[in-house]
């Protein structure tokens, strides 16, 4: 179980459904995730399956919940399977619940994901895909010494791919 200063990952289970659906359902959380809208209790069932799946080939990918000291989840992270242009990609990937946002949660999650990626990934870089207006990510990505790659189109939305060797 991977684990920093203030966080733990752990799997999802099936009682972090609630939780989930509290991140998917929140409009400011989802605003730069996918097309940037909420999602209902089946896309998020759909998503929580989605989750599961990334387990199954047992690398150590997939979203996994972020749990502080408090033994709050205050939000998500992964080493996130990803088709970009065609091209099989390991994408860093957070979200923080709203009411802990600007506590340095994503920036622990990403930097311990990007150990964990060099140390036991068999992958060359890793990326991050963020929406150009995504200023909070954006920094984050850059603390990893990330470098935007080339701009696409995902969803009808203006994607930045981050990226960065291992």
């Amino acid at each position: 179980m991977l684990q920093t200063n203030r966080l733990t990952f752990r799997p999802y289970h099936d009682n972090d459904f609630p939780f989930l659906q509290s991140l998917l359902q929140d409009p400011e959380v989802v605003r730069f995730i996918g097309d940037g809208n909420v999602r209902d209790d089946k896309a998020c069932n759909d998503f929580l399956q989605w989750i599961y799946d990334t387990y199954k080939n047992g690398k150590g990918l997939g979203l996994q919940v972020l749990v502080n000291k408090q033994n709050e989840r205050v939000g998500h992270a992964g080493l996130v399977p990803q088709t970009v242009e065609g091209k099989n990609e390991i994408e860093i990937g957070y979200w923080i619940a709203k009411k802990h946002w600007g506590k340095g949660y994503a920036t622990e999650a990403a930097l311990a994901l990007f150990a964990f990626a060099r140390k036991n990934i068999e992958v060359d870089r890793v990326i991050s895909l963020i929406q150009r207006e995504n200023t909070a990510s954006r920094n984050v990505a850059e603390k990893l010494m990330m470098k935007i790659e080339k701009e696409i189109i995902l969803k009808d939305k203006h994607v930045c791919v981050y990226s960065v060797q291992l």
